[in-house]
């Protein structure tokens, strides 16, 4: 059983309290965009074996929506943040790389971010 935490209430909701959303910071095309931009916003998906962020709501509780990021094979989750964030937190990221250390963040890190 997939056990998430809200990050808004706090409390430790099982899947069957949770509402699923799909994948996690998802660009979304606006009308400036191509035909071709907005097909694969609306359907191309990672849909990866292994670290995964995505979207959930806490249908039973708050009524929020969140991101969790997890391991797809595993079901273990590496943390919960909240759904306004750009990028997961480098706590979360460690936690994935403690349990994965293959895997590589597909965004710069904060650390790794040069400064002007």
């Amino acid at each position: 059983m997939l056990i998430l935490t809200c990050p808004y209430c706090g409390v430790k909701a099982e899947e069957t309290e949770l509402a699923p959303g799909g994948e996690a910071h998802l660009k979304r095309i606006g009308p400036d965009g191509t035909a071709e931009e907005f097909e694969a916003y609306l359907f191309a998906r990672k849909n990866i074996k292994g670290v995964h962020f995505e979207r959930w709501r806490h249908a039973y509780g708050c009524g929020k929506w969140f991101l969790a990021a997890r391991d797809t094979h595993s079901l273990q989750v590496y943390g919960t943040y909240k759904a306004q964030t750009a990028h997961t937190t480098d706590e979360i990221v460690a936690n994935a790389r403690q349990a994965r250390p293959e895997w590589v963040p597909d965004w710069p890190q904060a650390s790794e971010a040069v400064v002007a």
